[in-house]
């Protein structure tokens, strides 16, 4: 019954159910590890890896791993191998086990057995822990001594071990090297041992020495034995080693490309092809023009497909490195021929056309990656040449659903994409040639070139307007089932002819997606679709999808978040219908939108769950609120003007009070304040664009351009009214990299240089404050209103998920108990941390550190009242840490001098690789009790009697 219930907590479904604690769960393992039945020890056993998963901190996994040696000392072999497995799942938890020397001790005192598979699992389980005791020398000796044993299968876990401490321990692999060498040249030594020794040289790459005196021996046993299988394994090897020391990755190259070349045998330059794309992927900028032209002529000369299809993977994985930079900048220098006319251009044009298919579509990505690196005088020819073998290659595939077949499809269409990306004016030909297939191919072909119609519309918009009626005519046909293929179609066409119509569907187009929709859509699709529509600024249209699907789906939570996007869309369709000089139409309008807005705002919370609190959907609505009310706020500020202008004395006043501003009368108080809002409304989004460190690109960017709208706004205001000599632009807080584009940012950016090119003209002709300068800024509101908002991937969708799950010591022995600490003692604060992650760990963006800030407040005091420094009640104190193996510890010393309740702080946030910091949280709070300690409480009930004033309180700063 325990291990039932252990099983099903600490499954992955275990939603609903009471949690039991990290103890509870390892007392529940524990009664199955001290079962009599073998079958209830193996089980639990086996479910120590989920119970690591779930409760991720040393104390408990010390604790396990103890246990878990106790079995593997007293168990059978079977007991065994299942914690050597357990082990080897865990390896990432294996630095968190706080009684190595224990652990260790209990593990090896199994390698004194007399059964020979015993003792080889313990070698296995020794070179598993390789990574927390590279240094026992008593381990190292048992491993070195086992690889003379007469069992093979000890012997082979002896390698295995011996393999595991060279790649940790600078020490063992300088004291093993010799005895390795000797054993492979041994003429005892089986061939096959042989074969499973060499692998081991190649983690001897501590010092040069080392890895001079392996290579060699690997150079000897390449000459010496030119077999098969000691060849290839002898040359991944010399690879690898090479890959690791970097100083002969040259050589190393060579090499490869001199067996590549001059062996007849097949399995040696597949080798040979695989460690060269292991190179090209480790250092491109070592490739040297001769080593790129023996594997062009090498390519060109070999008559299997499979080998030449090899080399082209490792020319198309160097063809986006500087080495094809490297290999025309040689040739341009060494030789009068043109590029078009080199081997590689030659190649690459030979396989666009290759029966082939996978060599063609690698054909396809050199030949367009030389198109777009290499600047030349012909390169007009070779631009050409580029397009007919994406198009002959995208003709042959657009019908052949195989998987083989979509996946050079893919390739060829990703080449297409980016070769137009850079040569915009090859664009309008290929994008008419994508719209002729487009009714020849198959479904799943269809989808591919959908999107990539898709990315070229968003990089070149003024293509759109040509997709449209062909986009329009296939949609009338697309879809006659309920297939998984033919409702992907109608979700990629739908997404193709919203980025062509730019926001702003016709009633016609309207009609043909609905009228497919109602037909053979399933609610998934309609979602999708509408989805879409809201990215892409559709929201009349996306608002009429959500109102149909809101009554078709079988959860409270679905319905209110689907009510909750209804809203939303209405909000911006009544925004988009604003013209230009039609203030008070725009006061309405914006009226109208923030009722849906509350409305929408309350749906979304109702549509919250604790697995699901939607808490960047709740800010981001919350923000475009308060922005609307800022913007309708500023309007009847510029009414103001003409309510409320200013007194005949305002210039006399201004005069006297030497303020310039005063004589604008109150709307300069008011403007003053509208000013201050937006910069505040600007700070809450640099707030929140902070805090989203698992959001997509193109979400930043989002809410990068909410900031600097409002930004934008209270520039204007300075510069129009407040300020104009001082006014200065300034984009406070957001440092994160446009790597996206798309029609919203190009609208918004539009709006921006426009209305900063007005403001411009106008500061300088006219002083204020006069109805221009109101006028200039009710235009700029109406302006940003016009451009509908896009609701980016991460409003819907979570591609990426990072936590960070926080646990201190000393901890009180409940939540609401202070930890005791006496004031002349400071108290040492050990933070602990678990990094967790989704099921796509660094899609976007990797922690390099993390960075923890202590800080404690004084609550209540409970000494004499006199006075106290300032620093003495407080902490403050930040440290950064890297995380290894999603772990990090670090300690804090804290003062607590002032007798009385202070309450301690700890806020982590995360560094990613590019040294930007993100405010992730999680945020702890403890509570620390100062007492008085023994000795000065003594003393002042001493002093008390004798009738004495007591000194103050002694604290070490006094002291000093």
């Amino acid at each position: 019954m325990s291990l039932s219930m252990a099983r099903s907590f600490l499954s992955e479904a275990c939603y609903g159910e009471q949690e039991l604690d990290a103890n509870s769960a390892l007392m529940e393992l524990d009664k199955g590890l001290r079962s009599g039945k073998l079958g209830e020890q193996c089980e639990a056993v086996v479910l120590f890896p989920k119970l690591f998963q779930k409760y991720p901190f040393p104390i408990l996994i010390n604790s396990a791993f103890l246990k878990l040696a106790d079995i593997f000392r007293l168990g059978n072999n079977f007991l065994r191998l299942c914690v050597l497995k357990v082990t080897q799942q865990s390896e990432k938890h294996l630095e968190k086990i706080l009684n190595v020397d224990e652990f260790v001790k209990r593990v090896f005192s199994v390698i004194h057995s007399n059964d020979p598979v015993a003792r080889a699992i313990t070698l296995r389980m020794l070179g598993s822990l390789a990574s927390i005791i590279p240094e026992r020398k008593n381990a190292h000796h048992s491993i070195r001594q086992s690889l003379d044993s007469h069992d093979n299968v000890e012997v082979e876990a002896a390698i295995f071990a011996a393999a595991s401490f060279s790649a940790q321990s600078k020490d063992f692999a300088a004291g093993i090297c010799n005895k390795v060498s000797e054993m492979i040249q041994g003429l005892d030594t089986p061939v096959d041992l042989k074969l499973k020794l060499i692998p081991m040289l190649q983690h001897m790459h501590h010092d040069a020495s080392l890895a001079s005196s392996s290579r060699e021996l690997l150079q000897h046993l390449v000459n010496s034995y030119p077999s098969t299988p000691m060849v290839i394994v002898s040359l991944h090897t010399f690879t690898q080693l090479a890959a690791f020391s970097l100083i002969d990755i040259p050589k190393q190259l060579q090499l490869l490309l001199q067996y590549l070349r001059d062996d007849p045998r097949k399995a040696v330059k597949r080798l040979a092809i695989n460690d060269l794309k292991l190179l090209a992927i480790k250092a491109p900028h070592l490739w040297i023009r001769e080593n790129t032209q023996t594997l062009c002529e090498c390519a060109l000369t070999i008559p299997y497909n499979s080998l030449k299809l090899g080399m082209l993977a490792v020319l198309s994985t160097l063809s986006g490195t500087i080495a094809i930079k490297q290999y025309f900048s040689t040739a341009a220098t060494s030789s009068s021929i043109p590029p078009r006319l080199t081997d590689l251009v030659k190649l690459a044009q030979e396989c666009c056309y290759h029966s082939n298919l996978s060599v063609a579509a690698h054909g396809v990505v050199v030949l367009s990656s030389i198109a777009i690196s290499c600047p030349e005088k012909d390169i007009v020819q070779l631009e050409q040449d580029t397009v007919l073998g994406v198009e002959s290659l995208l003709m042959l595939c657009s019908q052949d659903s195989s998987p083989s077949g979509q996946a050079t499809l893919k390739t060829a269409l990703t080449s297409l994409v980016k070769l137009l990306k850079n040569r915009p004016h090859l664009s309008q030909p290929a994008v008419e040639f994508l719209l002729g297939q487009l009714h020849l191919s198959c479904d799943s072909s269809r989808v591919l070139m959908c999107h990539a119609l898709a990315a070229i519309a968003t990089h070149l918009p003024v293509l759109g307007d040509g997709m449209l009626g062909d986009l329009v005519d296939l949609y009338r046909v697309a879809s006659h089932s309920s297939t998984g293929e033919q409702q992907e179609l109608l979700v990629s066409l739908a997404t193709v002819i919203f980025v062509a119509s730019q926001s702003s569907l016709s009633s016609e187009v309207k009609t043909v997606i609905k009228q497919q929709l109602e037909n053979v859509a399933n609610g998934w699709t309609v979602y999708r679709i509408a989805r879409q529509a809201s990215r892409m600024g559709c929201h009349e249209f996306s608002s009429e999808l959500y109102q149909c699907l809101r009554t078709r789906v079988a959860s409270e939570h679905f319905y209110f978040w689907l009510n909750s996007l209804k809203e939303f869309s209405q909000a911006e369709q009544f925004l988009s219908h604003v013209e230009e000089g039609d203030y008070s139409g725009a006061m309405s309008a914006i009226a109208e939108a923030l009722r849906s807005y509350q409305k929408g705002i309350a749906s979304l919370t109702a549509a919250s769950t604790p697995l699901s609190p939607l808490t960047f959907q709740c800010e981001f609505i919350k923000l475009r609120i308060d922005t609307l009310q800022a913007l309708s706020q500023l309007i009847c500020t510029c009414n103001s003007l003409k309510t409320s202008p200013p007194p005949a004395i305002a210039t006399t006043i201004a005069l006297t009070s030497g303020n310039d501003v005063q004589r604008c009368g109150r709307i300069s108080v008011q403007m003053k304040v509208c000013m201050d809002e937006f910069r505040g409304l600007a700070a809450r989004y640099a707030d929140l664009h902070q805090s989203l460190f698992d959001a997509d690109y193109a979400t930043l960017r989002n809410v990068e351009l909410q900031q600097q709208s409002c930004l934008l706004v209270s520039h204007v205001i300075e510069a129009l009214i407040l300020d104009p000599q001082a006014a200065s632009f300034q984009e406070h807080g957001t440092s994160g990299s446009v790597q996206t584009e798309s029609e919203y940012e190009r609208r918004m950016m539009s709006v921006f240089n426009h209305v900063l090119v007005e403001v411009e003209g106008l500061s300088k002709k006219h002083p204020p404050v006069s109805h221009l300068h109101t006028n200039c800024l009710c235009d700029a509101v109406i302006a940003l209103l016009k451009v509908p908002l896009s609701f980016q991937r991460y409003f819907f969708q979570k591609l990426q998920s990072t936590s960070i799950k926080l646990a201190l010591s000393p901890s009180p022995r409940t939540p609401s108990e202070p930890i005791p600490v006496q004031n002349s003692q400071q108290l040492t604060l050990k933070v602990e941390g678990v990094v967790q992650h989704g099921s796509t760990p660094g899609l976007f963006r990797k922690i390099q550190s993390v960075c923890l800030n202590v800080t404690s407040v004084l609550q209540s005091k409970t000494g004499p009242d006199y006075k106290i420094p300032l620093d003495s009640k407080t902490n403050e104190i930040e440290q950064r840490v890297e995380p290894h193996n999603d772990y990090f510890s670090t300690q804090f010393l804290l003062n607590f001098s002032i007798l009385g309740t202070h309450v301690v702080t700890v806020e982590a946030s995360v560094v990613d690789e590019s040294g930007i910091e993100w405010k992730t949280g999680p945020k702890t709070m403890v509570s620390v009790k100062s007492m008085e300690d023994p000795y000065s409480q003594q003393l002042r009930h001493q002093l008390q009697q004798s009738g004495t004033q007591p000194a103050p309180q002694r604290s070490s700063y006094i002291r000093f």
